[in-house]
């Protein structure tokens, strides 16, 4: 592992160096993560686009009153694990906007309509829900919690996730994507990821990059996620997903962060993160999944064949056979894991008593699911 004052310093590296860094990154992956590539076969539960925030990059959120503003109910969120079940996936993702109801009437109206006084609660149904009626583990992203949602929603899940996405305090002045975004400042949202250590929660977290951070900022949010797992240890993945400008948001004309940048910053994270933990790279965000491997990842994250990627519905997911033959070409093999990670699945109070038995009986010996479905059928993009 690296300094934090070394990683910083790769902002200025020439190729030569980065180059190295894509090497090394590469090789503290093969001797932690063997030559395994991994991800999740899921569907995704928009479980309401309403939220209190409204980021400057954000295509899912919609105020009350726009087309798309909706909050699911419980035979939607059934239907959708169904049809999750029937194409092989293991895992239903809940994401959501975060608190509606402390902003908008409507929200707290729609809520009420379906007994519930919150989105936290409401959301802890509809796991249990699929928890009851179906052969799914559900994933919560839920957003900033405090410890006693976390403690709330982890009876009825396998693992949680909330994006750290920055550490700077910048982002949310005047002009800047995180402006009046209350769930969005990073004090809040390290206290969420605190929160899940303290609970033994396996957790997803990461980065955001090109939104208006510098490099600094970026190795120090890295460095920030790295520190509370050193405390806890329950960081199963980082992820590092690229800022992508889209039709209709404040930043449609933010430039996108470059493929060079995306390389050197998934070969910092590998080399600044403790090697325990997993790093993703969305494979629906950009086609050079060859590149991606050079860097060091060892998981593409969640891919549907059921559902869309709500947060960039323009972009589809990718083949499988096609992630399997990138991984392949350079001596990597790729199979389905489950929500859980190996060793979280192999530690004692990481899993709710009633999450655990199913998680087991879903896993092979070493962790990665059981069933294998290699095969896809994308869904389209909206």
């Amino acid at each position: 592992m690296v300094s934090v004052d070394e990683a910083i310093a790769y902002e200025h590296a020439g190729a030569g160096l980065r180059a190295a860094l894509m090497q090394q990154a590469a090789a503290i992956r093969d001797q932690h993560w063997g030559r395994t590539v991994t991800y999740s076969r899921k569907a995704f539960v928009p479980l309401t686009t309403m939220c209190r925030d409204t980021c400057g990059y954000c295509t899912f959120v919609k105020r009350p009153g726009e087309v798309g503003a909706h909050t699911m109910v419980p035979d939607e969120v059934l239907a959708t694990a169904r049809k999750a079940e029937a194409s092989g996936c293991k895992e239903l993702l809940f994401s959501l906007g975060e608190k509606p109801e402390r902003r908008y009437p409507e929200a707290a109206e729609a809520l009420a309509r379906l007994g519930y006084d919150s989105t936290i609660d409401y959301l802890a149904a509809m796991a249990d829900l699929v928890l009851r009626e179906t052969s799914l583990l559900p994933h919560i992203n839920a957003g900033t919690l405090i410890a006693d949602e976390m403690a709330q929603l982890k009876p009825v899940s396998a693992s949680m996730g909330m994006m750290l996405e920055t550490v700077s305090n910048r982002l949310m002045q005047p002009g800047m994507p995180h402006h009046k975004c209350p769930d969005k400042a990073p004090k809040a949202r390290l206290v969420t990821l605190e929160a899940a250590g303290q609970l033994q929660v396996p957790f997803t977290t990461g980065l955001l990059i090109g939104i208006g951070e510098t490099w600094a900022e970026r190795v120090e949010a890295l460095a920030a996620i790295n520190a509370v797992h050193q405390r806890y240890g329950h960081i199963q993945e980082v992820i590092i997903q690229n800022f992508r400008a889209k039709p209709g948001i404040a930043m449609a004309s933010h430039p996108e962060p470059s493929l060079d940048d995306m390389l050197l910053t998934l070969a910092t994270a590998r080399l600044l993160l403790d090697p325990s933990i997993s790093l993703q790279a969305p494979p629906n965000l950009s086609s050079r999944h060859a590149a991606y491997l050079g860097c060091g990842i060892n998981d593409w994250g969640g891919i549907s064949p059921v559902t869309i990627d709500f947060i960039n519905p323009e972009r589809p997911w990718p083949q499988l056979d096609g992630l399997a033959s990138a991984c392949a070409a350079q001596g990597l093999t790729l199979q389905e894991r489950l929500t859980v990670y190996p060793r979280y699945l192999a530690s004692d109070g990481f899993l709710d008593a009633e999450v655990a038995p199913r998680a087991h009986s879903m896993a092979r010996a070493d962790g990665l699911a059981k069933h294998q479905a290699l095969e896809q059928m994308p869904v389209e993009a909206a």
